[in-house]
């Protein structure tokens, strides 16, 4: 028969057995330097916030490209007809090219931002540490994270763009013209592009990106480290009141940058529309806003905006909110109060 003591003495070598374990798991997280800490963190909210609208980001691109059968369509009857046509996994289709994509960008977007936010701190102490830094460095972080990751978005909208009629004809009461999809793949469509136009190919429509994600990346960041510095103390850790900023920071950056999107989806489609402006390549972003408007008058400009903002409400408030939750749970320190009036 065993001894208290002998239980005693069991049950303490057990505790410390479990403690020890938990103690080497959180110092492999612990030791990981910061920035690492935060490409984790981006990359893992940007990949969950992708996932979760990618049937409305599918949408937003046949709409936006004004793909045939589709353009004159609303939301709902888009959603019927992809879905009577390619199914379930038709919602999805581009969506393995988006989160390849998603991940390494949003991983850079919110390291790159907290990095470049800590250097204008560090390094431009005139300008002072409110809203203006955050701008700033949300803007420079959207243009590193697009320069980096465009050819993936470049593919992703390539693929989605593709409709194959896998469920009988695709116009009702006529004979279904759609010819099989140009690309079957990711990396099928980075080594035609390439081959047909180089490097330069790859990043063809990067120029409307930059324009808007500038603006756009810094609006967001702005605008959702106000709100939260506005939030109650009591209020500051609460899952909603995230949700809450980063879906109002969403809609505002992105009305603002939205014509900009819609030129450089047709930039991207042009060659596999020859319909469209007779196959005409559009010079520059300028030329692109101003023919669209001229062929396809000015509402193309904001053709799936009102999809876009269905999206960017769980996309940008998921995104902002997975990151927070992520810093938490990977111990990244929080910012001083000393370094920025926006500090969580």
């Amino acid at each position: 028969m065993g001894s208290p003591q002998g239980s005693t003495l069991s049950t303490n070598v057990a505790g410390f057995v479990d403690n020890s374990a938990a103690d080497r798991e959180v110092s492999y997280v612990d030791c990981l330097p910061v920035y690492v800490k935060e490409l984790i963190a981006g990359g893992a909210a940007g990949a969950f916030a992708k996932t979760t609208v990618a049937p409305l980001e599918r949408i937003k691109i046949l709409l936006q490209t004004r793909t045939e059968g589709f353009h004159s369509l609303g939301v709902c009857q888009s959603l019927k007809k992809l879905l009577k046509h390619e199914g379930v996994s038709g919602f999805y289709k581009g969506n393995g090219a988006s989160v390849l994509r998603i991940v390494p960008y949003a991983a850079l977007h919110f390291m790159t931002y907290e990095r470049y936010r800590d250097w204008i701190l560090d390094n431009y102490s005139a300008m002072g540490t409110g809203p203006i830094i955050d701008l700033l460095a949300g803007s420079a972080a959207g243009g590193t994270a697009v320069l980096c990751t465009y050819p993936l978005d470049l593919a992703r909208t390539k693929l989605a763009y593709q409709i194959v009629d896998t469920r009988g004809s695709f116009r009702s009461g006529a004979r279904s013209t759609q010819v099989q999809p140009a690309y079957n793949g990711i990396k099928n469509v980075l080594e035609s592009v390439y081959k047909v136009g180089g490097v330069r190919a790859l990043y063809r429509g990067v120029g409307p990106t930059l324009i808007g994600i500038l603006p756009y990346a810094g609006l967001k960041f702005y605008i959702y480290e106000e709100l939260k510095r506005h939030v109650p103390e009591e209020h500051q850790k609460s899952i909603a009141m995230r949700l809450s900023c980063g879906a109002l920071a969403g809609l505002f950056g992105q009305t603002l940058t939205y014509p900009l999107d819609v030129v450089r989806r047709q930039m991207q489609v042009e060659h596999l529309q020859p319909s469209i402006q007779g196959g005409a390549r559009y010079r520059s972003t300028m030329d692109g806003l101003a023919t669209i408007v001229r062929n396809q008058g000015w509402t193309q400009l904001f053709a799936g905006l009102s999809i876009n903002y269905i999206k960017i409400v769980p996309s940008v408030a998921i995104g902002f909110t997975a990151y927070d939750m992520m810093k938490f749970w990977l111990n990244i320190p929080p910012r001083q109060k000393s370094q920025s009036v926006s500090a969580a």
